[in-house]
């Protein structure tokens, strides 16, 4: 599998989402991606108590431990290489996640507008 270049939606060098929790569809810590990531997993979401439940709900629980694969399971302050459909869909509900996006991969805008993300974007530094 060979990565995508490592860009940004702001057209800069993709940086890192997290290492602690260990994200991205290579577990590489980045949103990088490839032909193979099926849900590209290129929003770097910064999780809150609302989205979590919300995930959970539709059927995708981020935030239960799950040993077996090495998931701690995720919580409000983390960071996770989020699928741009869930994100997109999220926000059509009302309760998507911020966004990092310096390490929000390129890709992502191929299913989510530019400006709904600004529209989550935490602050630099944050």
């Amino acid at each position: 599998m060979e990565k995508d270049p490592s860009f940004n939606v702001l057209g800069s060098t993709l940086t890192p989402c997290s290492t602690d929790p260990m994200t991205g569809f290579f577990r590489n810590g980045a949103c990088d991606t490839c032909a193979a990531d099926q849900g590209s997993h290129t929003v770097c979401a910064v999780m809150t108590a609302e989205f979590l439940a919300y995930s959970k709900y539709v059927g995708n629980d981020l935030s239960t431990p799950r040993q077996e694969f090495g998931f701690p399971g995720l919580k409000p302050g983390d960071g996770w290489c989020l699928c741009a459909s869930r994100f997109l869909q999220a926000h059509d509900e009302g309760c998507a996640p911020q966004v990092n996006l310096h390490s929000t991969h390129v890709r992502a805008l191929d299913i989510v507008p530019i400006d709904v993300l600004r529209q989550y974007a935490v602050a630099e530094g944050d």
